[in-house]
């Protein structure tokens, strides 16, 4: 099948490249000229590994870590089932020959033709949107009922697929969600500090400082992961949303165009 506008190879990605390869030659330069007329550049050394291990493991961020592997799963799930979608187009469920025409005696066996060809990889979108349109064509024998029945049929497949997210979109909205908590958690164990008063005011700054730390820590995790996942699951939703647009398109290409629709005859109008 020849690509559409609407499912041509994308070029976001060589986009983003550029993006980072302009902003990195630009704001590195500057980033290390300011760093050098400053004690900026000391800010390194205080990035020990007791202090990456402070920041990238607790209870908070292995709670977070679980929930984005989770999610991350199910997102490769989706990712390779619309893969797997894709092979429909190849499988030549319709004729794709110029000037091909179906008649309403047509439909039962093309049906058949695509139940068969679909059953050897599995149920596909495609082949399901094209098995209910013969089968509305075999009966009504209107083309403007099967354009209907394609349309109705890519709404539920697009429905379904909405629907089935509802995981992931909890997911990321919770991992967002515990590292608030963990910012609390942070916030009031350092506020209790202030009731001891059998500290010492040095070990009272630096007990704090370290609960500070801990509750920061766990947003700015949080936050980061729930970055990566909802740009994951952008990226999988429109590619869902590209391929039932483009099973709509092939069979309004491929079989509504095609359909011979008998004109009724003058005593039918009587």
């Amino acid at each position: 099948m020849a690509l559409t506008p609407s499912h041509r190879p994308t070029r976001e990605w060589p986009l983003l490249v550029l993006a980072l390869a302009l902003v990195c030659a630009i704001c590195i330069p500057l980033w290390q000229a300011s760093s050098t007329r400053g004690d900026a550049g000391n800010d390194w050394s205080k990035w020990t590994p007791e202090r990456l291990s402070r920041l990238l493991l607790g209870p908070e961020q292995i709670a977070s870590y679980c929930c984005f592997t989770w999610a991350a799963l199910i997102l490769l799930g989706r990712y390779l089932e619309v893969r797997r979608q894709r092979r429909a187009f190849d499988l030549e469920l319709l004729s794709t020959d110029a000037g091909v025409c179906i008649l309403p005696e047509d439909a039962r066996l093309l049906q058949r033709r695509v139940e068969q060809r679909a059953a050897r990889g599995g149920p596909f979108i495609l082949a399901n949107m094209i098995r209910l349109a013969l089968g509305k064509y075999a009966i009504s024998r209107s083309a403007r009922d099967v354009s209907d029945t394609v349309r109705t049929q890519a709404d539920v497949d697009l429905g379904r697929l909405v629907a089935s997210m509802a995981t992931v979109h909890y997911l990321a909205w919770a991992i967002p969600a515990i590292g608030f908590l963990g910012t609390v958690r942070g916030l009031a164990t350092s506020l209790t500090l202030g009731g001891q008063t059998g500290l010492e005011m040095n070990q009272f700054i630096s007990d704090a400082t370290r609960h500070l730390n801990v509750a920061f820590d766990c947003t700015l995790v949080a936050l980061a992961l729930s970055l990566v996942v909802m740009f994951l699951l952008h990226s999988v939703q429109r590619d869902e949303e590209a391929l039932v647009i483009d099973c709509q398109q092939y069979c309004l290409e491929h079989l509504v165009t095609r359909l011979y629709e008998l004109e009724p005859s003058p005593s039918s109008e009587f």
